[in-house]
C-alpha cells in the first residue's frame, strides 16, 4: 500500500475509533472529539480555557449545524492541522 493510501486508513480508522460511542457511528459528538483530540493530539488543548476552545472549535468544524461532526468536516479539521505543519513545520527535520 503507497503511503498515501496508508495515511488515508490511518484518518478513517481514527475516526471511526471514536465516532459513535454516543450514537451515530458516522458522526463525532463533542465529548467524542474531545476524547480523540486529548488521546491523538494530546496537548492540541491545553490550559483553563480548553472547554471554551473545545466549544469554539466544534461550533467550527459543524458547517450543518446538526450538532456532530461528520467525517467531512472532520477532515477539514486534519487538512488545516496538515496545511499548518507543511507551512510552519521544519522542513530540515522531514527531508
Amino acid at each position: 500500500m503507497s503511503d498515501i493510501l496508508r495515511a488515508i486508513t490511518l484518518l478513517v480508522d481514527v475516526f471511526r475509533k471514536y465516532a459513535g460511542r454516543e450514537g451515530d457511528p458516522d458522526s463525532l459528538t463533542k465529548p467524542e472529539l474531545r476524547e480523540l483530540l486529548d488521546r491523538e493530539l494530546r496537548g492540541f488543548l491545553t490550559g483553563e480555557d480548553d472547554q471554551k476552545k473545545l466549544d469554539e472549535l466544534f461550533k467550527d468544524l459543524d458547517e450543518n449545524k446538526d450538532n456532530t461532526v461528520s467525517f467531512q468536516e472532520f477532515g477539514t479539521l486534519v487538512l488545516t492541522l496538515a496545511t499548518i505543519c507543511e507551512k510552519y513545520g521544519d522542513k530540515k527535520a522531514r527531508k
